[in-house]
C-alpha cells in the first residue's frame, strides 16, 4: 500500500485529534487537544494539499486554552464540538469563521466540575459519547452525566453508576448507552429508566482486563468493538452478548482508539500505546461489508476472522504512545506523545 506520511512537530503531547466534518468535500481542518502541559489547549489546524508541492504541512489557525488535560474531543456538527477535561469539566465550543477572517474558537457552554468524588475532590472525566445533541459523560468517580448542547444544566446525573472508574462509553441508540469500567465490566444503561442501575452487565473477557475504548459500527450499532489495556480487540454482537463474536490479539500495548471508516465500515483503524497505527481490511475477494450489497458482515463472520483480514502498518512504529487517530476518506491523522502529529495520505480503503 502506497501512502504519504507528513509528520509535524507541535511542541506538546497530543491526546486527541479529530477531523472537522465537511460533508461536501475532503476535510482539511482538524482539531487537536493536548495533555501534560502547564496550560493545555485546543487548536484548529489547516492542511491544504498541493499536488505540485509534496512538502506541505498543517499549520494552526486558531487556539483556545483548555483547563486540564483534554481527555476526549468530538464534533457534533461542522462547527460545534465538545471536549472533556481531567478536571471533571465538559466544554461546548464553536468554530466561528467569517469570510476573509481567520476562524476563532469560542466557548459556548461550560459544565464545570460535574465529575467529583464523594469526598469533594475533582474526578477526571474520562470519556463521552454523543447522539445528535445529547452527550453522555463518564468519569473516574463512577458517575454518568447526561447533557444536551442546548441546555446549560445537567439533564440527569446517574450517581454510583459504577463502583469503580468508568473508562469508556458509547451510545447504542438514543435511549441506551454502553459503558466499560476498570474491572472489565461492560454495562448497558437505559437512560430513560428511573433506576440508576444497568439493564445488562457482562465481562469483556474471563480476566479483569480494562477496556480503554468502545466503538460501534457506523450502520449497525449493535456491533461494538472494544480495545483493551492488553492490546486485544473484542467484537460483540449485542443482540447476543453472552460471549464475544470474535477476539483479536492485536497490539503489544493498550489499544488507545478504534475507528471504523465512516463510508467503508469494513475498514477499521486502531492505534496503541506501543506506538502503532494499523489498518484492518478484508482480504481481496473476501467478505465485504453489509450495506454494499452483500450478505455478511466481516466483523461478525462465524469463521476465524483472522483468516479474512489483512492488517497494514500505516507508519513506522514510534517509541512513544499514539493516543488518538481519526479518518476521513483516504486520510488518517494521529496524535502522539512524541509531541508530533502525523497525516497519512493515500490510504487504500477501496478493495
Amino acid at each position: 500500500m502506497t501512502h504519504n506520511i507528513h509528520g509535524t512537530f507541535v511542541s506538546e503531547k497530543i491526546n486527541k485529534i479529530r477531523w472537522r466534518p465537511d460533508f461536501m468535500n475532503d476535510s482539511h481542518y482538524f482539531i487537536t487537544g493536548s495533555w501534560d502541559n502547564y496550560q493545555n489547549s485546543i487548536k484548529l489546524w489547516d492542511f491544504q494539499e498541493n499536488e505540485e508541492d509534496a512538502e506541505v504541512y498543517p499549520f494552526p489557525v486558531a487556539e483556545c486554552p483548555h483547563k486540564g488535560d483534554v481527555t476526549e474531543a468530538k464534533f457534533l456538527n461542522a462547527d460545534t464540538f465538545v471536549t472533556t477535561s481531567s478536571l471533571g469539566s465538559v466544554h461546548l465550543m464553536k468554530i466561528v469563521s467569517e469570510h476573509g477572517i481567520e476562524p476563532v474558537i469560542e466557548s459556548k457552554i461550560n459544565w464545570e466540575y460535574i465529575h467529583n468524588f464523594p469526598n469533594g475532590e475533582i474526578s477526571p472525566c474520562t470519556s463521552f459519547s454523543t447522539y445528535d445533541n445529547d452527550v453522555a459523560t463518564v468519569g473516574e468517580d463512577g458517575t454518568i452525566n447526561l447533557l444536551n448542547s442546548q441546555n446549560q444544566n445537567v439533564v440527569r446525573k446517574i450517581d454510583n453508576a459504577d463502583s469503580c472508574s468508568i473508562h469508556c462509553v458509547t451510545f447504542l441508540k438514543h435511549s441506551e448507552i454502553l459503558t466499560g469500567n476498570l474491572r472489565g465490566h461492560l454495562k448497558i444503561f437505559d437512560i430513560r429508566a428511573p433506576k440508576n442501575e444497568p439493564t445488562t452487565t457482562f465481562m469483556l473477557s474471563g480476566t479483569q482486563v480494562s477496556p480503554l475504548c468502545l466503538q460501534h459500527h457506523p450502520t449497525q450499532r449493535h456491533l461494538v468493538v472494544a480495545g483493551d489495556e492488553e492490546g486485544s480487540i473484542t467484537i460483540w454482537d449485542l443482540r447476543q452478548n453472552t460471549y464475544p463474536v470474535n477476539l483479536l490479539d492485536a497490539h503489544e500495548g493498550g489499544v488507545a482508539e478504534i475507528r471504523f471508516h465512516p463510508d467503508q465500515p469494513d475498514q477499521l483503524f486502531t492505534c496503541s500505546s506501543a506506538g502503532d497505527v494499523w489498518h484492518w481490511s478484508p482480504k481481496s475477494g473476501g467478505i465485504a461489508s453489509v450495506g454494499l450489497g452483500t450478505a455478511e458482515n466481516v466483523w461478525l463472520a462465524s469463521e476465524t476472522i483472522k483468516n479474512k483480514l489483512d492488517v497494514f502498518t500505516l507508519m513506522p512504529k514510534l517509541h512513544k504512545p499514539i493516543n488518538s487517530l481519526d479518518v476521513n476518506r483516504n486520510k488518517v491523522i494521529c496524535g502522539c506523545d512524541n509531541e508530533a502529529i502525523y497525516l497519512i495520505n493515500g490510504v487504500n480503503i477501496f478493495k
